[in-house]
């Protein structure tokens, strides 16, 4: 029976609602979407698109580092944009992180939590 469990660390946002960090079943790891929140105020940073994806790809790493995961685990992404005029900027910081190409939705979305600019979610596996 595969192994499920709430993962949890102090170095990426704290849950704000009825929901895990990231939750691993198997060798399956699901993480929350990911807002440009700094996990050690727990405060929103707002900025640029530049500013907000980079924090938000800190915190899809702390999340992945406490599974064990890296990012040449994840498959896929889901992406979400306020606003598609910044799909180039976002694209171009995304394209150094996930260097393995995974398989990603990217969409935009009327209002993100805190008016955010940007959330990804991951979903990354170990074979």
């Amino acid at each position: 029976m595969p192994m499920n469990k709430i993962i949890s660390t102090d170095k990426a946002p704290k849950a704000i609602g009825p929901y895990s960090q990231a939750y691993l079943s198997g060798n399956t790891l699901y993480c929350s979407g990911q807002i440009a929140i700094n996990p050690e105020t727990n405060e929103f940073i707002g900025g640029d698109i530049k500013c907000q994806t980079n924090q938000v790809l800190n915190n899809i790493k702390a999340l992945l580092e406490a599974a064990e995961f890296k990012f040449e685990n994840v498959v896929k992404t889901t992406c979400f944009l306020a606003d598609m005029n910044d799909f180039e900027v976002f694209n171009k910081l995304y394209e150094k992180i996930f260097i393995s190409k995974p398989a990603r939705s990217c969409v935009a979305a009327k209002t993100l939590p805190k008016n955010a600019l940007v959330e990804i979610e991951v979903i990354a596996v170990k074979f």
